[in-house]
């Protein structure tokens, strides 16, 4: 198997150059309207059908493209599946912080923080993505270091640091050792719940995670550090 190239897809010119970029043209505007709905559709087909089955004509056919249009704005599935998990890790974000941002105590705060990940259970999508780049990490043993730090690097480029501030969590360390924590009781309520939800309701799971985020969020425990 091929070494993956996992740069940031990050595709924004003005961002790569600085400044007031002018407004788009037509083409540009077609170009970026052929690249939004190749990544909505690649969004539900590794979904549906998981990164190793998953064909480079299945999503060009459900965007109501041909596999050239495809190649005309990605090399690879590879970086198509990328520059899915960096855009929704940047939607992510800004919900996140327009979230904290209405509140006023940390007490609120970890409500909004808590309540988030909670609604976050229900996107089935999302999370059958973010399982879906770790069962293929961990199928393939000498990928997967540079998968783990192509992670690292998603999650780095929400830029929550502020964010963690404001919660009053301010040891790097120990919120790292948070977020990975809770980030596998997340992934593994919600396939419990979908494996078998008359064992594990969509309430126990939700009440489940709560608790846990409340224990993580307070405890002064070594686990954490």
């Amino acid at each position: 198997m091929n070494e993956l190239s996992l740069a940031s897809p990050i595709t924004d010119q003005g961002r790569r150059r600085g400044g007031v970029e002018p407004p788009p043209n037509k083409h540009q505007q077609r170009t970026e309207e052929t690249r939004r709905v190749l990544l909505a559709s690649a969004r539900l087909i590794f979904a549906r059908d998981g990164f190793q089955a998953c064909r480079i004509e299945d999503i060009a056919a459900a965007a109501g493209h041909t596999r050239g249009a495809f190649y005309a704005n990605f090399d690879t599935k590879e970086e198509i599946f990328f520059a899915l998990l960096y855009e929704e890790a940047e939607k992510h974000s800004r919900q996140i912080r327009a979230a904290v941002s209405r509140c006023k105590t940390r007490k609120e705060r970890l409500a909004a923080m808590r309540e988030y990940c909670i609604k976050c259970l229900a996107d089935r999508t999302w999370v059958m993505l973010q399982l879906e780049f770790k069962l293929f990490a961990v199928r393939h043993a000498k990928l997967r270091p540079q998968l783990a730090a192509a992670h690292r690097r998603i999650k780095a480029s929400m830029k929550l640091d502020d964010v963690e501030e404001l919660l009053g969590m301010d040891d790097e360390k120990r919120n790292e050792g948070t977020r990975a924590v809770l980030e596998g009781l997340f992934l593994g309520l919600f396939l419990q719940h979908a494996f078998d939800p008359e064992r594990l309701s969509e309430r126990q799971a939700a009440c489940s995670l709560g608790a846990l985020f409340d224990f993580l969020t307070q405890a002064k425990g070594s686990i954490l550090s």
